[in-house]
């Protein structure tokens, strides 16, 4: 059994939901220290009990006094069973935002200081009021907030970063995945499709995202044009919990051949709006298509995904590994899941010893660094 490092406060609560991204942040985390990660780790041995009523409590198994705890949630993972009343029910964001809770609850009186480290936000689409509804996603932080102890809120990719405002006492942070993305998508891709490039954002909430990804290709070695697309919504009828998009109108240069698209947001979810922008694209000659996104959440599978690659109507999906996708999705030829689990652990690492996380969250200049070794290493 591994033992707890000594005479470092900084430890992590890992829940089951991130469980495999919780391991290797620890590694990184060891390895920042110096640490054998075969005989020393950072994170509390916990237990997580679901009863038969449904209910279920998180007991911590080593004590946390005088800690700084990190606690590593994913409110996405739908693949954790358990039973309730005989019958098998699989864990939903409501399910673990609660357990996040009592996570905090259990070592409250205890931990110096709690740090909340939830990648993809909980309820994050539920930021502004249309009718008569709930601010889910403000109204959770708030609570979080109030809480003693809780020194800071870490996220990445916020739908919208605005529900900030709904904090008063801890820190929030919102960090983007870029770099670790652009990353892996230039090492992959030969310098001939980075030369011609389109960045487009699928609706108008993606523009900036779109802007962000445009100016990390700042390379004289670049071509670079933008695009968007405009959504109509049917706002009559509510479908699967969403207005369905009657139309896409695309603004931007349209005569793109040869160009290679890189489609950009935050998340993909059913995948249905994503599909017009790929035949939009493909009406204007563009070679080749990659979309970009923080989080592929898959909810009506990958199916349709793999039918447009069949297609040569989409040549890749750059994803990260923040929240849960299935083994069976990862062998997707398609589908690349970058490993954000670094980037995580510098910023635990940094916030832990009060150093600025500035540099991980808006360093601008890698992108570009990573082209021109590429174009250096590949030539013209």
């Amino acid at each position: 059994m591994k033992k707890q490092v000594e005479n470092e406060s900084l430890r992590l609560m890992v829940f089951q939901s991130a469980e495999e991204l919780g391991q290797k942040i620890d590694e990184h985390l060891l390895n920042m220290y110096g640490l054998d990660k075969e005989e020393y780790t950072f994170m509390v041995p916990i237990k997580e009990n679901f009863f038969d009523d449904g209910h279920f409590k998180v007991e911590i198994k080593e004590t946390v006094r005088g800690k700084d705890m990190f606690m590593l949630t994913d409110i996405g993972n739908y693949s954790i069973e358990y039973k309730m009343r005989g019958m098998i029910n699989h864990t939903s964001p409501n399910d673990l935002i609660i357990e996040l809770k009592d996570g905090i609850g259990a070592c409250d009186c205890h931990a110096k200081s709690i740090n909340i480290v939830m990648p993809l936000l909980y309820a994050g689409r539920q930021h502004r009021r249309n009718t008569r509804e709930n601010l889910l996603c403000g109204m959770t932080l708030h609570e979080l907030d109030t809480m003693s102890r809780v020194k800071s809120f870490i996220t990445f990719d916020a739908h919208d970063q605005g529900v900030e405002h709904a904090i008063h006492n801890m820190e929030f942070d919102n960090v983007f995945p870029t770099n670790t993305i652009l990353e892996n998508l230039i090492n992959d891709l030969s310098m001939n499709r980075l030369k011609k490039l389109v960045f487009v954002a699928p609706d108008n909430g993606a523009t900036g995202r779109r802007n962000v990804y445009l100016n990390s290709f700042n390379s004289k070695y670049i071509h670079r044009e933008a695009g968007s697309f405009i959504k109509q919504r049917d706002y009559n009828n509510l479908v699967d919990g969403k207005y369905p998009v009657i139309a896409h109108d695309y603004c931007g240069m349209n005569e793109l051949d040869g160009y290679t698209a890189i489609v950009s947001d935050d998340m993909i979810s059913s995948g249905g709006s994503m599909f017009d922008c790929l035949e939009e694209l493909k009406k204007r000659n563009v070679k080749h298509i990659y979309v970009v996104v923080t989080y592929a959440l898959f909810t009506k599978g990958v199916e349709k995904f793999e039918e447009y690659y069949q297609n040569k109507m989409l040549d890749g999906v750059y994803t990260t590994n923040l929240s849960y996708i299935p083994e069976e999705y990862k062998k997707c030829k398609w589908l690349h899941v970058c490993d954000c689990s670094k980037q995580v652990a510098q910023i635990i690492y940094n916030i832990h010893n009060d150093l600025s996380i500035s540099k991980i969250m808006k360093d601008k200049s890698y992108p570009v660094k990573l082209v021109e070794e590429k174009f250096n290493k590949e030539g013209k």
